[in-house]
């Protein structure tokens, strides 16, 4: 062993250490400061303790709070906190599995059939922070096989033991924090003392390994904080999300629904919020035309062969609904899981040549995924949606000019949304193995740098990912924060050489051979349903007026004055406004408020004096009142703020 490494840093910087140097050492040799903020540290590619060794050279990045997988970590140590709480409170109780996930932990845990009460998750918190108080130190051990199957035959836990079945001997190791251990790959943050503030959020059922066959287990979510205030921010923030939940609002707007008649995960859209997702698709269906798509339509099922052929069938599977045979047994169908081999088969319908390439087809196609009733959610996790898809099929000398096109595109859904905080990431290959992609590394070469040209070109706000590519291409993912903060994934464009050569898809060359194209793969949108979902969360609902399923509500103060709301309400629609007419006998008071209620983006208020001069007294949801203006002129300020599809 080398008594000096070199360690490298993201910056390129080079320091000698000693070998079995630590992150914690290293953080130290830089301040205090970073010495106490340390969580974990990247040693190459993997995520570490800041308390392992480290005895070769090595690229090392310090993680803290500030970064995903630092988070990440302290979540993932919380949970094996709180699994402590829970032996110490309910001996007996026996452990799933226990990840950080987006937003915090949980841990999946049999209580023998208890049902845990609000009262027991506060007795949980309390012991938790009682706990992570001692400062208790978690120790990783490297152990064999057989002694960590002794170790869980001797507690008892049937789930451990089967999750050891899958590992191999050399690849097992231990964590202890206390008086607890735990099967763990690691890594965790250097003691419990690091976790200053907890909060459990909720209680749920989860089937073992998500096999609605095997047993039921209680799955408890938490969320931990470096500090106090920390926290209170994070139930604020949480209130304000509570809010904004999609389904609240979606039932409050009756904007879509779900019956257990027609199934679960399958939503069915109201007028209201068909109106919005039909804009939305006329939006994007102008914006594409401009761009030289075209639009075809598929079928809904197609046969399981088409599925082997393009490999989605292997990949989806478990996760599709399974085929359905014909009355003769002879033909297997599928819900189609995927529209891609629907579009191949378009492209393979004519003879192809450089010249008509590129060709972009485009589709609002819904697919259909068979997922779990537990992860089922809302709008954003769904069985049958419907995406924005396109599949653009050119020569590898066109790639970056198609590629740019498709940026223009994303942009353009993200601006006019008011998604306007987003980062890019280039998902590339890894840079020293190329033995896992497909496609001829000329191919690939031109792809990647046509990508890289074109977000430098585009001067997107990037960050590039080695090894994060498709086996079948690179990829541009949008990753993007909403109001509150949320970060989404987006918008993805991903360069595609396997579809073509498992359809042997040819086109003939200037030089008057066979030459295989490349697929562009792209959906804005990503999936109608999610894609509002998010919407709706972003904007509260209150969605600008284009969207509104009512644009303008008008309220007549008495019943004089009905007939001439009815009348400007007949010349607004004329003009083409979504316009309603509150004709109920209750007091102005209250009109305007059930309307601020319903998020109507405008009221027209109108009286006898309105009546008189051919006006409407304007208000704006939100905003209050806006004067009285002539009937045409507020006609024509609505039309132009439409047009403009301003977000306010």
């Amino acid at each position: 062993m080398n008594t000096s490494i070199h360690i490298t840093f993201p910056d390129g910087q080079v320091r000698n250490y000693p070998a079995g140097v630590t992150g914690l050492d290293i953080a130290g040799s830089i301040s205090e400061q970073l010495a106490r903020e340390v969580l974990a540290v990247k040693v190459n590619d993997q995520v570490w303790d800041a308390t392992r060794p480290i005895n070769q050279d090595a690229h090392i990045r310090l993680l803290t709070w500030k970064d995903p997988e630092g988070k990440a970590t302290f979540w993932h140590s919380s949970a094996h906190l709180m699994a402590e709480a829970l032996e110490s409170l309910f001996p007996g109780v026996k452990f799933g599995i226990g990840p950080a996930i987006e937003q915090g932990f949980y841990y999946d845990v049999d209580l023998g059939g208890r049902q845990l009460s609000e009262e027991d998750l506060q007795k949980l918190e309390a012991k938790m922070t009682e706990l992570a108080r001692r400062k208790e130190v978690y120790v990783r051990k490297p152990i064999s096989k057989a002694e960590a199957i002794r170790y869980y035959e001797q507690k008892g836990d049937p789930y451990k033991l089967e999750l050891l079945e899958g590992l191999a001997d050399g690849q097992i190791t231990f964590y202890t924090q206390g008086n607890f251990t735990d099967l763990c790959r690691g890594p965790h943050i250097p003691h419990t003392g690091y976790i200053k503030a907890v909060k459990l959020t909720n209680v749920a059922g989860a089937y073992w390994r998500g096999d609605e066959h095997r047993p039921m287990l209680t799955r408890i979510y938490g969320i931990s904080f470096p500090s106090q205030k920390e926290l209170d921010d994070y139930l604020q923030w949480l209130e304000e999300a509570k809010k904004r939940d999609h389904r609240k609002i979606g039932k409050e707007l009756e904007l879509f629904t779900f019956s257990e008649r027609v199934g679960m995960g399958l939503p069915l859209w109201l007028p209201n919020g068909t109106i919005i997702r039909q804009e939305l698709q006329n939006f994007l269906y102008q914006a594409q035309l401009e761009q030289g798509y075209q639009f075809v339509v598929t079928p809904h099922i197609a046969n399981k062969q088409l599925y082997i052929i393009s490999g989605h069938y292997e990949k989806y599977g478990k996760d599709s609904f399974q085929p359905m045979k014909t009355p003769q047994a002879d033909e297997e169908f599928m819900l189609k899981p995927m529209n891609c081999p629907h579009h191949i088969e378009i492209y393979r319908s004519a003879p192809r040549s450089y010249r008509d390439l590129p060709i972009r087809i485009a589709e609002f196609g819904t697919v259909y995924r068979y997922e779990q009733s537990g992860e089922l959610h809302g709008l954003t996790r769904v069985r049958g949606f419907t995406q924005d898809d396109a599949h653009l099929f050119c020569r590898p000398d066109q790639v970056k000019e198609e590629f740019e096109k498709v940026i223009d595109l994303v942009l353009l859904v993200l601006n006019t949304l008011h998604f306007t905080d987003f980062t890019a990431q280039v998902s590339l290959r890894d840079q020293q193995d190329h033995s896992r992609y497909i496609g001829s590394e000329e191919n690939w070469q031109q792809a990647e740098q046509a990508i890289l040209e074109a977000v430098q070109e585009k001067q997107l706000p990037a960050v590039v990912e080695y090894g994060e590519a498709a086996f079948y291409g690179p990829k541009l993912d949008f990753m993007v924060k909403d109001a509150l903060g949320r970060k989404w994934q987006m918008g993805t464009i991903q360069v595609d050489y396997n579809l073509p050569e498992r359809f042997e898809l040819e086109y003939v060359g200037a030089d008057n051979q066979k030459h295989r194209p490349v697929m562009i793969h792209r959906a804005p949108f990503g999936s109608m349903e999610r894609f509002v979902a998010l919407l709706i969360e972003h904007c509260a609902g209150n969605f600008p007026l284009w969207l509104s399923p009512i644009q303008v509500s008008v309220l007549p103060i008495t019943d004089k004055s009905l007939l001439y709301a009815q009348e400007i309400a007949a010349m607004a629609k004329k003009e083409g406004l979504r316009v309603h007419v509150d004709e109920r006998n209750e007091k102005i008071g209250k009109k305007i408020r059930d309307a601020e209620t319903r998020k109507i983006p405008y009221m027209w208020i109108v009286g006898e004096k309105e009546m008189q001069q051919q006006t409407v007294a304007q208000r704006r949801h939100l905003k209050g009142d806006q004067g009285s203006l002539a009937l045409l002129e507020a006609i024509s300020q609505l039309k132009q703020e439409i047009i403009e599809k301003r977000f306010e």
